[in-house]
């Protein structure tokens, strides 16, 4: 639970990475409370004029390595870029753990407007399980595009307003992730928490069940050239908050 949890708030991190780059790579380190250091975070987009790949792979370290069975999970979200925007096509998260195998993948047809959902799993590297369904809800983005997209869908980042957007990966709350750019007397408490300096600061809330409280609530501090420098995963059960910052 807990590294899935780490891995929802890494693929709300990597935001903005340049789209004028044809390679773009950060690292994130993840502590949670008392354990320290829990995982390591790597993100690259590759693109050309047409197409591009975002990769986010996690790695459990320590403790959270042994508990979790070496842990890891990886999304991957292709596509194509239409006017600067990344129009997802796939979106795929593969997590492994011991002798188990779990994919997750979205197919979305533009056409139809319609999302295809595939869940495969695996044991020894036999299939043990493998559903389909068309989900209830569409959307031009997954959970990865709609964050490398909000430069572009947030116009003002300054005026404290509350945004609702679809994201493909997010089908508990039938595809809905709430972004609120705080008011101004409230940005002294952000950069107490994130540190100061920085373009714009947000708090997303992802409203997934395995958070204890403020319904998945996660504080970003976003740097002036567009890539999230902190972020903090609010209230997770037990321990406090988890806090992701770029090393690299």
């Amino acid at each position: 639970m807990l590294i899935k949890a780490v891995t929802i708030t890494l693929a709300l991190l990597f935001l903005n990475l340049s789209l004028y780059a044809e390679e773009r790579k950060a690292k994130y380190r993840v502590s949670y409370g008392v354990l320290g250091e829990i995982g390591i975070a790597n993100a690259k987009l590759v693109k050309d004029e047409k197409t591009y790949t975002i990769e986010i792979e996690l790695k459990s370290t320590g403790m959270a390595k042994m508990l979790s069975k070496s842990r890891t999970e990886k999304h991957i979200s292709k596509g194509t870029i239409v006017d600067g925007m990344l129009v997802s096509s796939s979106y795929k998260v593969i997590r492994t753990y011991g002798t188990k195998y779990k994919l997750k993948e979205y197919i979305i047809d533009h056409n139809t407007s319609k999302v295809t959902k595939t869940y495969i799993k695996k044991e020894n590297n036999k299939v043990t399980s493998k559903k389909s369904k068309i989900l209830d809800y569409y959307s031009s983005n997954d959970l990865l595009t709609l964050y490398f997209n909000l430069d572009k869908l947030l116009q003002d980042k300054t005026t404290a307003k509350t945004y609702t957007f679809q994201a493909v990966g997010a089908e508990r709350q039938n595809g809905e992730v709430t972004l609120t750019i705080p008011k101004k007397e409230d940005l002294n408490k952000y950069k107490k928490e994130l540190g100061s300096g920085s373009d714009w600061y947000a708090t997303a809330i992802i409203n997934q069940k395995i958070f204890a409280s403020d319904k998945g609530k996660l504080q970003l501090r976003v740097g002036n050239d567009g890539i999230t420098k902190q972020a903090i995963l609010k209230d997770v059960i037990f321990f406090g908050d988890i806090v992701a910052k770029k090393v690299d």
